[in-house]
């Protein structure tokens, strides 16, 4: 690297830390980040970055498909196998030794479940797919090395954590969840009452003790050496703590963020930073900073819910009101346009867009179809709803429909399509891609509600499924194949294409997107009703998805049909 340009990264490095821990404690720090970041240059292969309109990206977790080898090695076999050509990223949930929470609670980052496989299986993996590592750094199992070393006074983890008085006022915390904010731990100096935003075995790591930031920035840059692309934030808006506030979205929140915005930018410009930030959309897309100096990509999580309700109600008007105030945020910035992952359907980011009673039969809708609800305990003591607990596929079609298995298909493959068509990155769970149902049993047996969404497939039984044409997994498959694979066919549907939704309708969801000619503007219709329908539109002439489509001034839509509509050129 160039002199000025090292001269350049340091200035804003040391900045960042300035309004983090203020000048005396920058000072401290920084010679031990400079040889940090000494330390990894030249060890990361540099690998591809940006992002086109052949991107695709999908969530899973490493054994969410199984049989006698390795699962990471399994999983790659199956993925190339069957959608090779389609999906570039790879986002493999957490892989490494935990103790709850389905991998959220990790004792060692440095370290792979040996039931899962090796680092060699993942940088084979690296090598066809961009991986995108989940960096669980709020928080940290309570059997973890750096708890043990706390617990035992070792001095390197003095301040590991934050330890308060347990009778301190924390009512102005924002909580996630309906459990106890602090919980008392044994340790050499005797009982201490550690915060734990999310559970007893999750301890939230203490970022105002510069050590940890530092420790947390040498494993972020060993996953890029181990083949990472790409890094989940996860539940990183509530970071920082600071008594008196809500402890989420705090400005050393965003600067930790954008201090490791800079330090991969330096070391290794190739890798992109998602935040999970499942909070209403003004407070989510403030994670892309100041004009696009944070974040590279944020989850566009007010969309699943937005889509389940215009399906459910047949009406698209809501969606299309919240679409249109998108907004393009720069070339290096963009949304990964979700419906479902391992977690809920999120209740957050519905909260200013749709009332309370609209929220409510949401909350009704997940009860009657089979699934649950978690909610999220407020200031005053009260719960709301924080996510819906069901398969995206019964949220869309209700598993006591009598309607033909490939009307429900349809309907589904609709709520996956309108990803594909907005401004962003399509993100796609496992279980979408593989049209599961609610895995009742699977919840019964954990007793947690989002072991719904979370089943484990037996890699022979689900083969035999989707070779079977008729079967839903066979029918679900193969439709999200086709959508995928037109899609990359169109420079429109580039991330940063011009984006504009219109407004045709409370029956139609409809996004134009492209500028400059017939071959590079996509007219992405979606009839979320369950009824025949008909548009006026002229000068589209040819269908994307439908080679036996006929133009003419009037469009007929299906129920449940998309059209990708182009002008002739």
């Amino acid at each position: 690297m160039e002199t000025k340009e090292m001269e350049k990264d340091l200035t804003r490095l040391k900045g960042r830390l300035e309004r983090i821990y203020g000048k005396e404690g920058a000072l401290g720090i920084l010679p031990s980040l400079i040889r940090l970041l000494e330390f990894y240059k030249g060890r990361v292969v540099e690998r591809q970055g940006g992002w086109s309109e052949k991107d695709s990206f999908l969530i899973t977790y490493a054994d969410s498909i199984v049989d006698d080898e390795s699962p990471i090695r399994s999983l790659h076999q199956f993925l190339n196998f069957r959608v090779g050509d389609v999906i570039s990223f790879v986002h493999l949930l957490p892989f490494y030794p935990y103790t709850s929470d389905d991998g959220f609670s990790v004792v060692d980052f440095r370290e792979i479940r040996e039931d899962l496989g090796s680092w060699e299986d993942v940088e084979a993996m690296a090598e066809d797919f961009r991986l995108v590592f989940d960096a669980v750094i709020n928080h940290v199992s309570a059997s973890s090395p750096y708890m043990e070393g706390f617990c035992s006074g070792d001095e390197r983890y003095e301040d590991f954590f934050v330890s308060l008085d347990p009778e301190t006022d924390t009512s102005s915390v924002l909580r996630t969840r309906n459990l106890p904010l602090f919980h008392p731990y044994d340790t050499c100096r005797g009982k201490e009452w550690l915060w734990t935003t999310f559970s007893e075995d999750q301890i939230d790591l203490n970022y105002a003790n510069p050590r940890v930031l530092l420790e947390v920035l040498d494993i972020l840059l060993f996953f890029t050496v181990k083949g990472a692309s790409m890094i989940r934030l996860d539940a990183i808006p509530y970071l920082w703590k600071e008594l008196g506030t809500s402890c989420a979205h705090l400005p050393e929140t965003h600067e930790i963020i954008k201090l490791i915005r800079d330090v991969y930018d330096s070391v290794a410009p190739h890798v992109l930073l998602l935040t999970e930030t499942n909070v209403p959309h003004r407070e989510n897309i403030s994670y892309f900073g100041d004009k696009g100096d944070e974040a590279q990509m944020i989850y566009n999580f007010s969309l699943p819910p937005l889509i389940v309700w215009s399906l459910l109600k047949g009406d698209a008007s809501i969606l299309t009101k919240w679409a249109a105030g998108l907004e393009f945020i720069s070339p290096t910035a963009t949304y990964l346009n979700i419906t479902a992952t391992h977690d809920g359907i999120g209740m957050r980011p519905t909260e200013g867009i749709l009332s309370e009673d609209e929220r409510a039969e949401l909350v009704q809708m997940s009860y009657d179809r089979g699934g649950d609800m978690t909610g999220k305990r407020n200031s005053d003591g009260s719960v709301s709803p924080y996510e819906l607990n069901l398969s995206y596929f019964d949220a869309v079609n209700d598993p006591s429909s009598s309607d033909p298995e490939d009307l429900q298909v349809k309907k589904f493959l609709l709520s996956q399509a309108i990803p594909m068509a907005l401004m962003g990155i399509p993100g796609i769970y496992i279980h979408s891609l593989l049209g599961s149902r609610n895995d009742l049993e699977g919840m019964k047996m954990s007793g947690r509600a989002r072991s719904i969404n979370r089943s484990q497939l037996q890699l022979q039984e689900l083969s035999l499924e989707l070779d079977e044409p008729e079967s839903l997994r066979g029918q679900v498959l193969r439709g999200y194949s086709r959508l995928l694979s037109q899609r990359q066919k169109q420079r429109a549907f580039h991330p940063d294409s011009p984006q504009k939704i219109l407004d045709l309708g409370p029956s139609f969801f409809a996004v134009h997107r492209g500028a400059g000619g017939a071959d590079h503007e996509v007219l992405a219709l979606h009839n979320v009703s369950g009824k025949e329908q008909e548009l006026e539109l002229s000068g589209w002439t040819v269908d994307l998805l439908d080679d036996e489509f006929t133009a003419g001034s009037v469009v007929e839509m299906t129920p449940y049909q998309v059209r990708w509509l182009r002008r002739s050129g």
